[in-house]
């Protein structure tokens, strides 16, 4: 009888729960109408918190078998709050398990952006029994930002703040952080790229606790609207050659191409002293309004080779009040970065790592191929609101291409612009986009098209609320969050001429494996 009772209590109190939620409206009239909550927009194959405020990535390490992600945390609500170091593991970059807070702040200050090491030739001291220390270098943010370190001797599930923190105080300016270091093997040191005001600063160490200046670099180069924030540096090979040249990535807010975050990159070379680079033009990873902060992994191993990056989804100038109340904010999906030469010019590219592959299934799946356009209506793929998309274009005959996913209320379009070069996204009908401004505005890219072969292939990523696409094998990204009112239930692509030739499209459903 008393487990009766309270499962009855239990039954109208989730009724009356979800009566009261702010963040799902009245279905319409029209049955095909399903109405969207906030539980429906937790993405399936994305990292999310399962509860409070997460914006940059932090510390990406490999070890062992497992990639760890720190990132910026509130335990304590669902804004921007005092920061501490949140922790989640894989074994494959898509099932996450989130696990204990890894740093918390403390008398020196709350815990900023950083990196982890690892440690294998125990220049620090720090090891003790048989695991590699790993070592995390990160600012704290009290009132002045200083660099410190913390060390983990069971592969980075624990950790322990060094005594003689900060290992690098602040020499007197007010934006000094973000440390994203790495082993400079030429020089059998480390080296610690900090983003310091409009600028990056690079130090040198022997042993992560001793550090000395070598140089800037940022200085009338780059783009220059905002703060420079969570640089990253990094070797690439140049693809199809025997050279090598170095990355520098720097995320500026404001000042992104679309307004509010972005992150820029430069390519040049590095010697352990200074990073130069041969041209001045400002280069954008993502000309999405998503992708931010974003650093790559240390310690990837050299049979696997990849140079492997997350970015924290989502912008400055709205983060704080997207329509989600109890978690906040989502991190892209883990792509690998190369390294071409085009014309002179060395360009990066993006595309989602190869292990997405293994979380696509066959078994709801839709393939077509030399057709005009594509329809979907109703599509049970589509109104799981976690998919891949892909097809090929030959645009030789057709100006414009659209892509519209949506309902019979709402739609997100993609319009690829050939003859004026753009790509164009239109989410101002897409759902919820009165708690900004920015969410009413186009967002647009240059198409870089190929000029002789007019061909165009698109990859595009769904997850509940975010959209990634990567065309011309990913020389182009974006990186769009939108939050729908209702479900979707259609696709369509479709030219403005009855020439468009659609080679082949592909949609894909998420295995159950992956949904959470």
């Amino acid at each position: 009888m008393r487990k009766s009772y309270f499962t009855f209590l239990l039954f109208v109190s989730i009724i009356l729960i979800s009566c009261k939620s702010s963040n799902s409206v009245d279905i319409l009239t029209n049955d095909s109408f399903v109405t969207m909550s906030e539980a429906d927009y937790r993405p399936v194959f994305h990292f999310t918190p399962l509860l409070h405020w997460m914006n940059d990535p932090n510390g990406l390490v490999y070890y062992k078998g497992k990639y760890h992600l720190f990132y910026q945390y509130n335990p304590n609500g669902s804004t921007w709050g005092p920061m501490n170091w949140g922790h989640a593991v894989s074994t494959d970059l898509f099932n996450w398990q989130d696990l204990r807070v890894a740093l918390t702040p403390d008398n020196l200050g709350t815990i900023f952006s950083g990196s982890a090491v690892v440690d294998s030739l125990n220049t620090t001291g720090f090891k003790y029994g048989d695991e590699d220390p790993l070592v995390a270098i990160f600012t704290h943010a009290g009132s002045q930002q200083k660099q410190s370190l913390a060390y983990s001797y069971d592969g980075g599930y624990t950790w322990v703040k060094y005594s003689m923190n900060p290992v690098l105080s602040n020499p007197g300016i007010p934006d000094f952080r973000d440390p994203k270091v790495m082993w400079f093997e030429l020089q059998k040191e480390w080296v610690m790229t900090l983003a310091t005001g409009n600028k990056v600063s690079f130090y040198s160490s022997p042993d992560l606790k001793n550090w000395t200046f070598e140089s800037y670099f940022g200085e009338g180069i780059g783009a220059h609207g905002g703060v420079w924030e969570c640089p990253d540096l990094f070797q690439l090979p140049v693809e199809g050659t025997n050279q090598k040249k170095w990355v520098l990535l720097a995320s500026i807010n404001p000042g992104a191409p679309n307004g509010g975050s972005g992150t820029q990159y430069f390519v040049g070379n590095f010697d352990g002293h200074t990073f130069s680079t041969e041209t001045t033009t400002t280069r954008w990873i993502d000309y999405g309004t998503d992708n931010y902060a974003g650093v790559t992994y240390n310690n990837i191993p050299t049979s696997d080779g990849r140079r492997l990056f997350i970015g924290w989804m989502s912008n400055w100038n709205y983060a704080g009040v997207v329509p989600t109340t109890t978690w906040r904010s989502t991190m892209t999906v883990p792509r690998v970065i190369s390294l071409v030469e085009r014309n002179g010019s060395y360009e990066l590219r993006f595309n989602p790592v190869s292990e997405l592959a293994n979380y696509l299934s066959d078994t709801k799946s839709t393939t077509l191929s030399n057709i005009s356009n594509v329809q979907l209506d109703d599509n049970d793929v589509i109104k799981s609101g976690s998919y891949e998309a892909s097809f090929t274009a030959d645009l030789t005959n057709t100006d414009t291409l659209t892509l519209s996913m949506g309902n019979k209320a709402e739609d997100l379009t993609i319009s690829f612009n050939k003859k004026d070069g753009l790509v164009t996204v239109d989410r101002s009908k897409s759902g919820y986009i009165d708690f900004n401004d920015q969410f009413k505005k186009n967002i647009i890219s240059p198409l870089n098209l190929s000029s002789t072969t007019h061909v165009l292939n698109v990859q595009v990523v769904v997850d509940k609320t975010s959209l990634e696409f990567f065309w011309n094998n990913g020389e182009n990204v974006m990186t769009v969050l939108y939050f729908p009112k209702y479900q979707y239930n259609k696709l369509s692509i479709q030219g403005n001429s009855a020439e468009t030739i659609i080679k082949d499209f592909s949609l894909k459903g998420i295995k159950k494996s992956l949904l959470r």
